[in-house]
């Protein structure tokens, strides 16, 4: 009996394999971590074999763990950090070069080289992107023209990109043997390089960044039977049947499928998306356009999204790089020793503000600091920080849309953590609702792919399974809330104009 889907999620800093039921219940989780690899100031890089091998390990300890075998598994969906980008030799598998992260910033240069005086909006009519570093198509760009030999090899036709769902479906369906070179309509729609209308590659893009069609994937919905593992897994034979990015397959997962309804992810950044169903709406106020999702034959399905660059990264910054706690929970011990932030707000443009601002020259900054501020304070302002930008993205889709939200659900890591989601309830003034499934992005791919497979049967199923957990209310201090919404704002601007010339 097939009664299981195993979800597959690339993320940003672990690769997981997750095994649910027919009630999107986690029966089984495999976990690894992978390096992060920062060789330069804002260059951020991951190694694409050791997420391979990473991804093949977590598959045996999830199917290991809940004692299943590939005969129990119907399909295999995938989810991904969507704007990383892999560049490999097709006939060997081997990368040109590490994966480069969505939040690197190396490529700021070519950025500007392309907006030229058309300046960032050149493609946004067409793609729903502004031209920034944040995208894998500059990343492709930057190493065609920096990695020996990769120009020649790709305009021979032996190189081909991907983003990670893409470098794990080929690997998973045979690699240089036969591996399916595809990409779902979601992530398609981060590189800069998709029509929204047509979802199909633009030549005429990809002309003016000089990467070869060649190298572009195929472009397939996100729910369909793109193939099924090969021999080297240990899913063999199990059909691979849904892609999304990831936080597309979040707000899939939070049964976030109308026009109207939304969901906020607490990741390695936060993520923001909002449906706007079958239209197409361009944002006035720093949003960007994406798609949402596409099942099979079906309607494209379109969002607004609210991408901020760092929130979870900040408390992984504060354990790796500052050592000021040893474990990621430790913040909100540390944030609950002190009564507020004493003044202190940290603002964490480490690869520049994105929604919605959009401000590559901005970089990270700490302010209100007196001798009175310890490392109490300095874990509040962190984990305050994440409500900040929250906030101010909410207001962004709330002046888009013309309707405000009158709650946020939340997904992710960080909604584990009370001391922030009560903050964000009351610096947002509308409530926070955290499901039962608190790993949505996973469950999101799980779905895609078990409604291609006939595993479930239509999105009311899926609305079925959606559960309340807890919900945060806010409080009605509205005088408090403007005057840290203000402070924020002072602070965010002294962020600002901080890249110049001389700075490296």
């Amino acid at each position: 009996m097939t009664d299981y889907i195993i979800a597959l999620d690339q993320g940003t800093t672990s690769s997981r394999a997750i095994i649910f039921d027919k009630k999107g219940s986690i029966i089984s989780v495999g976990q690894k971590e992978h390096e992060q690899i920062m060789p330069r100031a804002g260059w951020v890089e991951h190694d694409p074999i050791e997420i391979r091998d990473n991804m093949r390990e977590v598959i045996g300890i999830a199917l290991g763990r809940a004692n299943l075998t590939r005969h129990d598994i119907a399909a295999i969906g995938i989810t991904n950090q969507r704007e990383t980008a892999v560049v490999w030799d097709k006939n060997t598998g081997i990368p040109v070069y590490n994966a480069i992260v969505w939040q690197d910033t190396r490529t700021q240069s070519i950025v500007d080289r392309l907006a030229g005086d058309a300046g960032v909006e050149r493609y946004k009519d067409i793609v729903g992107l502004p031209l920034a570093t944040y995208f894998s198509g500059t990343k492709i760009v930057w190493i065609l023209e920096n990695v020996e030999g990769a120009r020649e090899k790709a305009e021979a036709g032996d190189l081909v990109f991907g983003t990670t769902d893409t470098w794990v479906l080929w690997n998973l369906t045979g690699g240089p043997s036969g591996g399916i070179h595809a990409t779902d309509v979601t992530n398609a729609s981060r590189t800069l390089f998709m029509d929204l209308q047509t979802l199909e590659w633009r030549d005429d893009i990809l002309a003016d960044f000089g990467v070869p069609r060649s190298m572009m994937p195929e472009i397939r919905s996100s729910s369909e039977v793109y193939g099924e593992a090969r021999e080297t897994s240990l899913l063999r034979e199990t059909p691979v049947a849904g892609i999304l990015g990831d936080q597309q397959a979040a707000t899939f997962g939070q049964a976030a499928f109308d026009a109207g309804e939304s969901k906020n992810t607490y990741g390695t950044g936060n993520f923001l998306i909002f449906q706007t169903g079958t239209d197409i709406v361009k944002s006035e106020n720093g949003l960007l356009t994406t798609v949402g999702y596409k099942l099979g034959d079906g309607p494209t399905h379109y969002a607004l999204e609210g991408s901020i660059a760092v929130t979870g990264s900040l408390i992984q910054w504060l354990r790796d790089q500052l050592g000021i706690i040893s474990t990621a929970p430790e913040v909100e011990q540390l944030a609950l020793s002190v009564d507020d932030n004493g003044g202190v707000y940290f603002v964490p443009a480490f690869s520049g503000l994105y929604a919605p601002y959009w401000r590559p020259d901005a970089r990270g900054a700490i302010v209100g600091l007196t001798r009175y501020a310890n490392r109490g304070h300095l874990s509040r302002a962190a984990l305050e920080a994440t409500a900040f930008q929250t906030r101010e993205v909410l207001d962004a889709v709330n002046a888009d849309s013309g309707v405000d939200l009158t709650e946020l659900k939340v997904d992710g890591g960080m909604i584990a953590n009370d001391t922030l989601m009560q903050f964000q309830a009351d610096i947002l003034g509308v409530p926070v609702v955290r499901p039962v499934v608190a790993e949505t992005t996973a469950l999101g791919a799980a779905y895609a792919a078990g409604l291609a497979v006939g595993f479930w049967n239509d999105l009311d199923e899926l609305r079925a399974n959606w559960q309340e957990d807890k919900r945060w209310t806010p409080n009605d201090d509205v005088e408090e809330r403007e005057r840290q919404l203000r402070l924020w704002k002072k602070a965010v601007a002294k962020s600002m104009d901080w890249v110049d010339a001389d700075v490296r």
